[in-house]
């Protein structure tokens, strides 16, 4: 687990160990040292984590599921403090901290408070004392609460978790493996014993799960029979002996017997060659009278004219092989094929090239539409482009090159180029004017410990950022671009096709018309949105791309606090700076009418910290809220619609009049 943590947060493991690898029990107090593991146990299974990792840390094993249990100390630099005191035998005086450990006294001072157990060798002792701990393993703690843990023994090495070094329990664990690898294979030849013993009585079962197919035991008993069988042998060997005449003839007739064979499978073979030797005449004869037809047709003086040209391919088309009868099929095929391939590739080079000048004459009516409205697409009409091409020639357009590109790039193109650089200074200029606002806001605490932070990111319009590539594409290597023809005409046709839009193209004037709106605004170049951070560092902590989902107080304290930095930004203030003679003279139209009482009174506060000079226009109901912020009051009456009127009263007067309506109200009642 440790070692995932490290991995994951890129740390060092040496700088997170376990409390149990800082502490063991002193050599000359090795008697109790299993006593001390049961009740170091829990603690030294625990990890320690430095302070500057604590935050990592505590992140990552927050979200992390761990799939087991984890015990770390958030281990704090502080001075040295003193030390409670401690008995004289108190198990803390048995244990030893690794003395280069960097956490030597906080370990020293969790020790000292967690586990000052006295050490009884006797149980007198042991009843008398409040924290206390016997040799054998029993704990005993304050609040008369007894444990003792037999799970395991006390000697198991395996399980001792204190200790600078593990080379004692990697002894005990060798150790304990070689006992159970021996019961292991002691198991193991046990259960090979019983599988070959289950295995020979499954055989003896099978066996006699057969017995059932036979009725009778003579049907199976084969001694008799393999006895007269060897019996008859043996008289057929006694009466091949007794006879030399029987011997003699028996061997003529094995010579004779073979001979026979071996004349039966040269017939056969004599059979099979005559038999093909007939096929063979019969074909030839087939293929002669084919071939005197094919002689005899009256096309064939025609086709004799072509023979010469195929002679002339016949070394290309199968190389240097011999022709027979039989193989003139097979070249017949050969040739044909050749010639196919030959045929194929050159019409499907017709195609390519068919499709090259059909799209050639696409391209050029798409870009010519006038010149070309009576004319085609198609092979058919090859003969009205040649004109058009030798019209063409006849112009000699290509003279006044030159000239066109000159003007391109002096008048057109330049003009472009100023555009662009205009409408960069404005999103530069919008940049600044942030930032400026920004540091107004910085001084303006939205929420306590925490102030706002305009952004402004670039768009993601489709239309917005196509127009700020074609605007590119049109100034891109102006000043020191080719001179070839194709470099003027592309530059043409990009200017071109952002002035049509520009003007409203037929058809679509309305839609150019808002298009041009749309990207020319710079303010459309951007989306704005609000960052809430931390003043002490900096983290985010809300944000703020938009106000939907928000209360609609929310909304009004985020628009007060950006207001308020703008007023910063357009009168010049520096905040926190008193200019007496400066003129921050503010008025706000029904301000306040619809908002909570709380923002009101946020917006007004931020207000006076500007030392502003507020007019502010309000109904009635919201007096309350802007009383305390105001030293005079103008009330407007218009009596039946007719007529209005003001009074002017200062903030003392307007509270004198307001406690004498009050109280004549309360006598009234």
């Amino acid at each position: 687990m440790r070692q995932a943590i490290a991995g994951a947060l890129k740390l060092p493991e040496s700088d997170m160990p376990f409390a149990g690898e800082l502490i063991q029990v002193r050599d000359e107090e090795r008697q109790w040292e299993g006593a001390a593991e049961r009740l170091l146990r829990n603690f030294g299974l625990s990890m320690l984590v430095p302070e500057n990792y604590y935050a990592e840390v505590a992140e990552w094993v927050d979200r992390t599921h761990l799939r087991g249990r984890l015990v770390y100390f958030r281990v704090r630099s502080s001075a040295r403090s003193g030390l409670p005191g401690i008995g004289q035998d108190s198990l803390v005086r048995k244990l030893a901290i690794k003395p280069d450990s960097p956490d030597y006294d906080w370990l020293e001072r969790e020790i000292a408070h967690r586990f000052d157990f006295a050490c009884c060798k006797t149980q007198q002792q042991f009843r008398r004392e409040v924290r206390a701990v016997t040799m054998a393993g029993q704990i005993k703690n304050q609040g008369e609460r007894h444990e003792k843990d037999d799970r395991h023994r006390i000697d198991d090495r395996s399980r001792y978790v204190l200790g600078w070094t593990n080379e004692a329990k990697i002894a005990a664990l060798e150790t304990k493996t070689r006992q159970l690898e021996s019961q292991i294979t002691g198991l193991a030849e046990h259960i090979n014993a019983l599988l070959n013993e289950q295995k020979k009585i499954e055989g003896r079962l099978k066996a006699l799960s057969k017995l059932e197919e036979y009725r009778d035991f003579h049907e199976i008993d084969w001694q008799p029979v393999a006895a007269e069988i060897e019996r008859l042998k043996d008289e057929k060997r006694q009466l091949e002996s007794a006879s030399d005449l029987l011997l003699e003839l028996t061997k003529r007739l094995d010579a004779l017997t073979l001979d026979m064979q071996k004349t039966e499978e040269r017939i056969n073979e004599s059979r099979d060659k005559r038999s093909k030797t007939d096929q063979k005449k019969t074909d030839f004869i087939s293929t002669r009278l084919e071939t005197q037809s094919v002689l005899d047709d009256p096309a064939y003086v025609i086709h004799k004219t072509k023979f010469e040209s195929l002679e002339a391919m016949l070394h290309e088309a199968i190389g240097e092989r011999q022709l027979s009868v039989e193989s003139c099929d097979n070249r017949e095929r050969e040739m044909r094929e050749w010639l196919q391939n030959k045929i194929d590739a050159a019409a499907e080079k017709l195609k390519r090239l068919r499709d090259k000048i059909i799209d050639a004459m696409r391209v050029y009516r798409a870009e010519f539409p006038l010149d070309t409205q009576e004319v085609d697409v198609g092979i058919e009409a090859a003969d009205e482009y040649r004109l058009m091409l030798d019209k063409l020639k006849k112009d000699d357009l290509p003279r006044f090159e030159a000239r066109f590109k000159e003007l391109l790039n002096e008048n057109t193109i330049r003009e472009v180029a100023n555009f662009q650089s205009q409408l960069n200074r404005e999103r530069e200029t919008i940049k600044e004017r942030i930032a400026h606002i920004n540091d107004s806001l910085v001084q303006i605490d939205y929420n306590p410990g925490r102030y706002i932070v305009l952004e402004a990111h670039a768009a993601q319009d489709a239309d917005i950022r196509d127009f700020q590539g074609e605007l590119r594409a049109c100034t891109e290597g102006s000043l020191t671009g080719s001179d070839n023809e194709q470099y003027s005409e592309a530059k043409f046709l990009q200017v071109k096709q952002i002035i049509e839009r520009f003007r409203g193209r037929p058809g679509q004037a309305e839609l150019d018309r808002r298009w041009t709106a749309k990207v020319t605004d710079v303010r459309n170049w951007f989306t704005f949105a609000a960052s809430e951070r931390w003043r002490e560092d900096k983290t985010e902590h809300e944000h703020y791309s938009d106000s939907g989902g928000k209360s609609g107080g929310q909304k009004e304290k985020l628009a007060y606090t950006i207001l308020a930095a703008s007023l910063a930004y357009q009168f010049g203030l520096e905040w926190g700076a008193v200019r007496s003679r400066s003129f921050r003279f503010v008025v706000i139209d029904e301000a306040f009418g619809r908002g909570s009482d709380e923002s009101a009174q946020y917006g007004l506060k931020l207000f006076q910290k500007m030392n502003l000079q507020l007019l502010i226009v309000t109904p009635l109901q919201k007096i309350h809220v802007i009383e305390p912020f105001v030293a005079g009051v103008g009330f407007v009456h218009n009596e039946e619609g007719r007529s209005s009127k003001l009074r002017n009263l200062t903030i003392e007067e307007y509270r004198v009049e307001k406690a004498k309506a009050s109280h004549g109200m309360d006598n009234a009642i």
